[in-house]
Parts: structure tokens; C-alpha cells; sequence
């Protein structure tokens, strides 16, 4: 629990939302009115230490005093360079499928792109309120929902349905180019047993009945357009979504309780009425609403990209997730709000940025051994959890023998397993955001002089747990809107 210390009239809006998104990331409950003594946080005018990562490592970031936290203006201006993603608003680059190149993100330049840099900052926030309290009172809100420290999101994007003994063909030769001769050989025999039967959706209902066995709901992103010679050419829309099989698909899903989002076709990413088209047509077929898009490929304009989504009608989006490497590409193990570097603006739409995908390795670093994948995921959900955040996995349905990943199904088992037994809090990506929209909401309306807290949120849960400055947690009483229990 913290005073800020701030005028906020004195901050341009990128650092407004640079010090809001630290707050919220530091689980601090924000004190509105206070009768006590509590931990100040103020601004400190300091030059820039070179560059975004370096502004927001906790050294040159903060400053501790008597009672009082110190944060730069340089680190609330470097976070929306990462986590806002301003820096890659302003390129110009692409790379050959139409991305912005990895060399443009800041995490990337600096050799910092396995380390959720902004989240270990608000940690450090934390740890240096507690640090400077003495006799003051420090709240702060948990994590996850059920006593979870950490969160994990299992994602899958349906890219193959239809003719899939063409994309068996096509990973084939990607195999034989690479001289994984083993590997081909293994898959050509697969598919050749496969013939007569649909080892897209046995892959499907191998996902489902995995993750059922583990008490798993997940989000699945699926293309909705109308697949055409030259959109199958360049791997964009490859199959109706109509059609009988994706039709079993859907239905699967739903039965399951499984989420379902859109997967942006390849020119949704700079035209809003197709993005709103496609959304329907999902919406339409699936008999749900659909509140979630990933782009295909991770194809985007940054910015651009997520205003079409929210003229489109998206609450948030999967997209932010580097893909040629596994990391943090907005610096967070977290779901943060989007900003738009144009207009100086926070936008109506939360990210969920991807941290880790089975293809990143094989495709661009030429890492054919599942285990291999595996152990890299292993390494970036130690990341999330010291710093209890979110790990976003994407595990795509058609990484089959048969479609030519041997030995990723077994893989899988192992990483889901591996997950299961570390505890995290799993949800589905749209449970995952109401969450922690209303843990973003949660403010101290009224702190009196004995310490006791008052709580007020713009969210309709009436509960949440409080942990003071030991760890221990109270249950608090909240209503939507006003000040509920103390604590």
C-alpha cells in the first residue's frame, strides 16, 4: 500500500501509462485517502541511462529514502518503449513475411530478451516499498485467483485442416533441406499409414483429452476466411472454416470448454472491416462470442494493427510474442493494456503476449528434437514464476508424426506435465483477463489511522485477498463501484 506522490499534470502521457502499468504490475495497493503514514512514491528527474532496457533496470530505475521510493522518469518512458511497444510502433522494417524484424525490439538489441525486464522491476518496486516501510502498513493484492503465485495459458492455433497430405509433403522436403534424413523418413511412414484416416483432427482430440486429464481449459485461434490459390501459396488461409472437418473441430472445442478466437488472416492485420467480417463469421460458426484474435503468423503493424482490433469489437489480443525466438517481446510475464504511440494514448484493448511456441525453434532455428522445445519452455516459465506472472504457451494441433514432427506428442505430454506439477493458475485467455482487469481496478478508497483498509473496484467480484507486510492474506469484502470491508 503506497501514497503517490506525483503530480500526473507534470507527466506526458507515455510516462502516465509507464507509471500506471509499473503500479500495476507491482500488486500495490493504491491508497486514494490515508488518516496514516504509508510508503510515498515519488518521480526523480534523471537522464536517460542510455537506452529503454537500460532506464528500467532496477539499478538506474529507483531510489530508496526514508519512507519514500524514488522512480525515474527515464524508466516510466522506457517502459512504454517495451511493454507499450512504442519502439516498434516507429519502424519501418519488415522482414520477408511482412513482420517487424526481432533486431527492431529493444529486449532483442540489448541481449535481454528471455528475461521479463519490466515485470522484475515492478517486483523490485515491491520489494523496496517493504524495504522502506518500517511501521507503515503495505498491502498489496495477490497474484492469482485460488492461491496460484503464477499463471500459465495453454494456446493452439488451428492452422492446418484440410489437405493435409500436402503440408506433410511440404515439412517433408523442409526436413530433407535441413538433412534431418531420420526425421523425414520416420514422417513419410506415418503419413503413408494415414492415409485413410484424419490425423489433423486425431491430433485435435489427442490435445483435448490431454489437457482434460489435467483440469486445462485453453484457447484456440481459428482462421475464418475463405482460402483461395494464392492465399494457399503464401500459407495464410488454407482451409474453410465451414467446412465438415473444421466444423468437428468447433463443435469439439466448445463441448470441451474450451475459449475460441479468431486467427487473423494475413490482410486483417490493416483492414478493420475484414478483421470485423472474420470475427462475425467465427462468432457465427461457433455459436459464442469471440473476444481474443491472434494474427496469423504473428503478422502486424504494431499500433495500427491493434486499433483495427478494437474497431473491430476485440477485448484483447495474442499477437505480441517474437517469432524466430522464444522470449518476452513486451518485456512482461503479464496481460497489459495496448498503447498507441501515435496518439499518445492508451487503447480499450489488453495484450497477452506470447512467450514461448513449438515452431520458433524448429522452423527458424533449425531445433528438430522436441525435448529440446521442451527444456526451452521449462526456462522461461522459471522466468514467469519468479516473478509470479504468466507464461503463454502456443502448441499447434497438426505437430504430428504424421505431419512431420515425430516425437512431438510425447513432448508435449512432458510439457504438460511439467507445467501441472509446478501448480499454476490455468485458464483460458479470457478468464485469465477479467481477472486481472478487476485485480487492475482494486484501489484503497480509505486508509484510517489504525490501518485499516477500504477497498473500492470497478470490477463485480466481492471478494479478494490481501497480503500484508509478512505475506500473510485477509479475505476483504469489495463492492463494485464503492468502498466495501477493511482490512
Amino acid at each position: 500500500m503506497i501514497r503517490i506522490d506525483v503530480d500526473q499534470n507534470r507527466l506526458r502521457p507515455s510516462e502516465r501509462f509507464g507509471l500506471d502499468l509499473l503500479l500495476d504490475l507491482s500488486r500495490l495497493l493504491v491508497a486514494e485517502q490515508s488518516h496514516c503514514d504509508l510508503v510515498r512514491l515519488t518521480l526523480l528527474e534523471r537522464g536517460s541511462a542510455g537506452s529503454a532496457a537500460a532506464d528500467v533496470s532496477p539499478h538506474a530505475a529507483l531510489e530508496r529514502g526514508e519512507g519514500e521510493v524514488r522512480v525515474t522518469l527515464a524508466a516510466l518512458q522506457g517502459i512504454a518503449e517495451i511493454a507499450g511497444g512504442a519502439a516498434e510502433q516507429r519502424s519501418t522494417a519488415r522482414d520477408r513475411h511482412g513482420r517487424i524484424p526481432a533486431a527492431e525490439n529493444p529486449l532483442v538489441a540489448s541481449g535481454q530478451s528471455r528475461h521479463p525486464v519490466v515485470s522484475k522491476l515492478a517486483v523490485e518496486l515491491r520489494r523496496a516499498v517493504l524495504a522502506v516501510a518500517g511501521r507503515r502498513p503495505v498491502r498489496s493484492v495477490i497474484p492469482w485467483p485460488e492461491g496460484h503465485r503464477w499463471a500459465a495459458l495453454l494456446s493452439h492455433d488451428l492452422d492446418v485442416v484440410d489437405w493435409w497430405g500436402l503440408f506433410s509433403l511440404l515439412r517433408m522436403l523442409e526436413l530433407g533441406m535441413k538433412g534431418s534424413w531420420d526425421f523425414m523418413s520416420r514422417s513419410a511412414s506415418a503419413a503413408r499409414r494415414s492415409l485413410r484416416r484424419d490425423p489433423v483432427g486425431r491430433g485435435v482430440h489427442s490435445l483435448l483429452q490431454l489437457e482434460a486429464h489435467h483440469g486445462i481449459r485453453a484457447t484456440w485461434f481459428i482462421i475464418c476466411a475463405r482460402p483461395t490459390l494464392r492465399s494457399m501459396a503464401a500459407g495464410d488461409v488454407t482451409y474453410r472454416p465451414d467446412s465438415p472437418a473444421a466444423r468437428r473441430i468447433i463443435s469439439a472445442l466448445m463441448q470441451a470448454g474450451h475459449e475460441i478466437g479468431l486467427h487473423g488472416s494475413f490482410g486483417t492485420g490493416s483492414d478493420a472491416k475484414r478483421l470485423t467480417t472474420e470475427r462475425r463469421t467465427l462468432a457465427r460458426l461457433a455459436n459464442t462470442p469471440v473476444s481474443g484474435v491472434r494474427q496469423h503468423f504473428l503478422r502486424m503493424q504494431p499500433g495500427r494493427t491493434q486499433e483495427h482490433m478494437v474497431e473491430a469489437g476485440f477485448e484483447y489480443d495474442a499477437t505480441w510474442g517474437y517469432a524466430d525466438r522464444n522470449g518476452f517481446r513486451l518485456g512482461v510475464a503479464d496481460i497489459v493494456p495496448a498503447w498507441s504511440a501515435s496518439r499518445e494514448a492508451r487503447l480499450p484493448l489488453d495484450l497477452v503476449p506470447l512467450t514461448w511456441m513449438d515452431r520458433a525453434l524448429s522452423k527458424y532455428a533449425g531445433v528438430e528434437e522436441p525435448g529440446r522445445w521442451v527444456e526451452d519452455a521449462r526456462e522461461l516459465v522459471r522466468e514467469c514464476k519468479a516473478v509470479e506472472g504468466l507464461w503463454v504457451g502456443l502448441w499447434h494441433p497438426n505437430m504430428t508424426e504424421a505431419l512431420g514432427f515425430p516425437g512431438a506428442e510425447p513432448a508435449f505430454v512432458s510439457l504438460l506435465q511439467s507445467l501441472a506439477d509446478d501448480r499454476p493458475y490455468f485458464a483460458s485467455a479470457q478468464r485469465l483477463l477479467q481477472w486481472r482487469r478487476f485485480r487492475r481496478s482494486v484501489r484503497a478508497a480509505r486508509v484510517t489511522a489504525d490501518g485499516r483498509v477500504f477497498l473500492t473496484s470497478a470490477g463485480h467480484r466481492t471478494v479478494i485477498a490481501l497480503e500484508d507486510e509478512s505475506g500473510d492474506t485477509t479475505q476483504v469484502q469489495v463492492q463494485s463501484g464503492r468502498a466495501g470491508g477493511a482490512a
